[in-house]
């Protein structure tokens, strides 16, 4: 099993790619994908699935480019359908291109099978009311989106957004992984669920 990030886009989100078996699944492509076709190929990797853990602009604007030339399945949160109707889904706003359209299947609540490996798909709002949380125990990772940085959480200001759900969705469903679990997200440095749980200012001075 292998995971190598791609900063992309206007706002450097970070696209994770996940192979195992030469097969493989990447999250949040969040700008133009040609970095991530170009390690599919050089790899012989086969992309089954575009995970998007929410609907904002910043994560999805490669879903359409990376979907036409893989053929993988775009699976996202049916909870964030609302944003799509918006400035923050369709982008456009503040000198941020819009979008391309793509079409997409609500992701699977509880466990499913990605690449070849289980995946847990679990319910993690705050961020935005249905952003979710991709952990796959085999390899030890949880793509959690915007939900929690590196000594930081997700903007809960935006529409549908509210901390104490995320304050909620952190301690309820991230830090009870094991605490090796490494979670990558969307903008900045992975971290793990033990360095989280010990050194976050906003779970240990309750910040929220």
């Amino acid at each position: 099993m292998r995971i190598e990030t791609f900063p992309l886009g206007p706002l450097e989100t970070n696209c994770h790619v996940l192979d195992h078996a030469g097969l493989a699944v990447a999250v949040d492509p969040g700008g133009d994908p040609a970095e991530v076709i170009a390690h599919l190929n050089q790899n012989a990797l086969t992309l089954t699935h575009i995970l998007v853990t929410h609907l904002h602009f910043d994560h999805i604007y490669g879903c359409a480019k990376l979907a036409q030339a893989t053929g993988a399945a775009i699976l996202a949160p049916e909870g964030d359908a609302y944003l799509m109707a918006t400035e923050l889904g369709q982008g456009g706003a503040f000198g941020f291109p819009r979008v391309e359209n793509f079409a997409y299947e609500p992701a699977p609540p509880g466990t499913a099978s990605f690449a070849g490996l289980d995946c847990q798909c679990l319910s993690t709002p705050g961020h935005t009311a249905g952003s979710l949380s991709y952990y796959f125990p085999e390899a030890g990772a949880a793509f959690v989106g915007d939900l929690i940085f590196y000594r930081s959480v997700g903007r809960t200001d935006f529409p549908g957004g509210s901390a104490p759900t995320l304050k909620k969705s952190v301690e309820t469903q991230i830090f009870t992984l094991p605490g090796n679990t490494r979670l990558y997200n969307g903008h900045g440095l992975d971290t793990t669920v033990e360095d989280e749980r010990t050194h976050n200012p906003f779970f240990l001075h309750d910040m929220f």
